[in-house]
């Protein structure tokens, strides 16, 4: 399981990368969240945060 960001929903407000404890998700160049799946440990800390639902932990 691991975190995935819809790119379509995201408006790069940067608040999942705040809260995520394992510092699995940064921002890209387009302002998007982008999540090192390697990083990711499921715990859905992005997914309660994210103000768009644009996280789902899959």
């Amino acid at each position: 399981m691991v975190a995935v960001i819809n790119v379509d929903e995201c408006v790069g407000c940067g608040t999942c990368v705040d809260e995520c404890p394992s510092e699995a998700i940064s921002m890209s160049d387009e302002n998007i969240a982008v999540v090192d799946a390697e990083e990711c440990v499921d715990c859905g800390a992005c997914v309660d945060v994210c103000p768009t639902e644009a996280i789902t932990v899959e």
